[in-house]
Parts: C-alpha cells; structure tokens; sequence
C-alpha cells in the first residue's frame, strides 16, 4: 500500500483520502487553514471560518453526480450528512410532476440528490474523514513546495514528498493536489525543474450576487424550474440546502457594468422578485447581511503530458487544481468526487510501482473521464456569455454550433417527453455527459422533432429596458 499527501482539505481532498484509505493506503492531508470545523456541521455556517476559500460561503450545489459517488462509495458520509439535516431528494418523485415524467422508471433513483451549503457539506465530510481508518488530516499546515529524488524517466522528476513553509519534509509515494483553482503545483514543479504544464485559461466572464435564506418551519422552496435559469441577460440560481436553508444567486456578464448595483441588497432584491419562477425563494429569512460578490474566476485547464511525456511523476492534480470552471452549473464538486474515483480505481488497478507509468495513466483516464465534463461546460459558458452579450446590445443569439443547437432542441423537448427530459436531467444532474445523451439516435430523433421551435418559447421575466430600470432603483 502506499503513502499518500493529499494537499488541500476541501471537498475533493477529504473525498479523495477517504477513497484512497478504504484501499488501506496511509493518507496524510494536508490544510493551510488552521481551524477545526466544529462538530455540529449544521453550526458551520456561523461557527467555521475558511479563509482560503473565497467561496465558503457563496451558492453551491451537490449534485446527483456527487451523490452518486457518495452513496455508492462513502455511505457513512451520506447516512451523517442526512443526520445532521442534509436534503435529500429525487427530481422525479420530490420535484417534477407525473404528469412530466411519466411515472417512476427503473434507473430513476440516479436522479437523487443530498445536498446542503458548502460549509455544512464540507464539515460532515472532514468529521468522517477524521473517523476513517487510514486518513490524518493536519490543519494550519502550508505546504510550499515539493521533493523530488532523482528522475522516474528521461526528463521527469520523481516527487517523493512535500516540503512545508515550517521546513517539514513529508515523503510520499504519491502527492495528490487538491487545492483547488488557486493551485500553486506549476510553481512547485518549475522548483525541481520539471517541463511546464501545457495551460488553457481565460476570465470566465461572469460574476455573482448571492444570499442564503433560512425558513422558519425548516421547509424549503418549490422547485418551479431548474437550479439555473436563464433570463436574457443574466440568469438565476435556486438551490435548496440543508436545515431549512437554501440560497438565490444572480448572474451576470462581468462586461455589463449597468447590473453592478445588484450589490446592493434592495436592487438585488427588485430583480429576483421580478422572475417569476424564482421570485418566492426570498420568502424567508436572510442569514447573512448583504449581498455575497464573487467576481474575477477563470476557466482553467492545466495538462501534465505536454509533448506526450509527463511533467513529473509521483503526483498528480485533482479536481478544480486540474481544471476549474465558471461554477453556475454547480458541477463543480461532482466532477471533483468523480476525479478521485478515477484516481482511487487507477491505483487499484496499476499500483504505484511505476510512477512514469502511473503518471501516464492517469493522464488518460483523467480525459477519458473527466476532461469531457470540463470541455462541455466551456463550451456552455462561451455561448452563454456571448448570448448575454448579444442581448445587451438588442439581439438575438442562435449561432451555427450543432452542439448548442442540440442542446436547445433537448431543452425544449424536455418539457414535452419523459425521455428527453430524463436525458436533460442526466446532462443538468452531471451523469451523462452530452456526447453520450445525443449517442443515443432515438432520443436525438425525438429531441430535434419536438424541440424544433425552440427560438418560439416565450419569454418569461423582464426586458432589457425593465431590466435595468429595476437595477437602477
């Protein structure tokens, strides 16, 4: 068995530990931020500070992906999430009517989800991992860079630890980044002379206007639509959390400088009562002062076999250190959870006693797997941004992409077929990626058919001109 630093504490590096150690490898996790979360993981939102994390405290979602994995491969996580007042519920039989679905299929228990905010989420997973055999995580401990011992091949640099800014050296067989979209691991590895990775990045070009609620029978919203809605020129985030709690985001181009007083929690406030499938998730309580900003993320991919050759061996990035995007479609923290199954299943499979070749290997699990999840939502927040663009200036977007025009088609013919309508879900919920939905020739017959008229739907919500005078005040 191996020895394993996972760097980094948040969902994806206390998923991955506990993954690793319940194949009886040693792992160490290693958090910069030095306080406990507390036990009672319903009290983390007040009790709990993270400041590594710009996004603790911002909207997030646990998808059915992430649930998924957790029931399937972390039970104890998912029976102390449900103890300490996650959500669970099911798209087909909690959220949407018969009358759309058709009644229960075999398969449909994929369509689940538990759920709550991130820093409830992130505290039952750091109180399991702390329980788990096998797992020791050590908070307040920064690493700053990493060891390495000779080469694993001709140009590739063997990482046998880390080094931390106490001067600590921590050996490991493996070193697992998971410290998330501010990863310094190009750095680390310039420092003992490996190749560079091959990286894509650009501004995301979104910003965020968040607020958590809190009911007062612990009773959350109706779900009238999707967790993201999309309304001209921004779109808005409807999601349930734990405890009675939920939060309501807006989104907006960062190049739309008119809808900047949505910092302001009245013109906020103005526009989320104008949707009208959104307008009732601010009947609660607020839990939190004003309004949540976070602006300035970039979509962001590193590739570690630039030139076909791997960079180093004996690490690897996971999760949003390999590559991070625009987080509106909350995969986030399911494609994290399903990048540490392909690391846990790849070391089950090769071991660890050719780092090269483990290194090569998990490079093409990893864009097998998981690169395809990343590649799609880029392409989603491209047109996104460039529909919010178009609308700003007073037009329409319906540009020649066959993947956006499928996309559309499938949208609108959700509303009309139970079929379509699970293959939505399966893309929405991150369980199927696009590729494999339209591989499927009758469905793709069935969504162009009844999604053809999709530029017709009528448009809910406010115009650009009400848009701006409800953000003016």
């Amino acid at each position: 068995m191996a020895r394993i630093v996972v760097v980094g504490g948040g969902v994806a590096g206390l998923g991955a530990a506990m993954l690793l150690a319940g194949d009886g490898h040693q792992v160490t996790v290693l958090e910069r931020d030095a306080a406990e979360p507390p036990a009672d993981p319903a009290g983390a939102w007040d009790a709990w500070e993270r400041p590594g994390l710009n996004q603790f405290r911002l909207p997030h979602a646990f998808l059915s992906g992430f649930c998924r994995v957790v029931d399937a491969e972390l039970p104890e996580v998912a029976r102390a999430a449900e103890a300490a007042g996650a959500l669970r519920q099911n798209y087909i039989t909690d959220i949407l009517p018969a009358s759309a679905t058709g009644g229960w299929q075999p398969g449909d228990e994929r369509f689940g989800w538990l759920t709550g905010r991130r820093a409830f989420m992130e505290a039952v997973l750091a109180a399991s991992a702390e329980m788990a055999h096998g797992v020791r995580i050590r908070r307040g401990v920064s690493v700053a860079g990493l060891v390495s011992d000779g080469a694993a091949a001709p140009g590739v640099p063997l990482v046998t630890g880390v080094r931390t800014r106490d001067g600590e050296v921590i050996a490991a067989d493996l070193v697992a980044d998971a410290t998330g979209r501010r990863s310094a691991l190009p750095g680390w590895l310039a420092e003992i002379g490996a190749t560079a990775p091959a990286e894509e990045a650009e501004d995301s070009g979104f910003v965020y206007y968040g607020r958590h609620f809190r009911s007062a029978d612990g009773s959350v919203p109706a779900m009238f639509g999707p967790g993201v809605m999309d309304w001209g020129t921004i779109s808005s985030l409807t999601l349930p959390a734990d405890n009675g709690t939920w939060a309501v985001g807006l989104v907006t181009a960062s190049r739309d400088p008119a809808l900047r007083s949505l910092r302001e929690p009245a013109r906020w406030e103005a526009v989320v009562r104008s949707l009208p499938l959104a307008a009732h998730w601010l009947d609660g309580q607020p839990i939190e002062d004003g309004v949540r900003v976070m602006a300035r993320l970039e979509d962001r991919y590193r590739g570690f076999m630039p030139g076909g050759s791997p960079v180093a061996a004996g690490v690897v990035a996971v999760a949003d250190s390999w590559a991070c995007s625009n987080p509106t479609h909350g995969r986030g923290a399911s494609i994290g959870m399903l990048h540490a199954v392909v690391l846990r299943d790849l070391l089950r499979a090769d071991g660890h006693d050719d780092p090269a070749a483990f290194a090569r290997n998990f490079h093409a699990a990893t864009a097998a797997t998981v690169e395809p999840w990343y590649r799609a939502t880029l392409a989603e927040d491209r047109h996104r941004l460039a529909e919010i663009e178009a609308g700003i200036g007073g037009a329409g977007y319906d540009p020649p992409d066959p993947a956006f025009q499928r996309y559309r088609e499938l949208e609108a013919a959700a509303r009309q077929d139970p079929g379509c309508l699970r293959g939505y879900l399966d893309i929405r919920l991150v369980l199927r990626t696009p590729d494999e939905v339209f591989a499927d020739p009758v469905l793709r017959e069935r969504s162009a058919a009844l999604g053809a008229s999709w530029r017709d739907a009528p448009r809910l919500g406010p115009d650009r001109a009400a848009l701006l005078a409800l953000a003016a005040g």
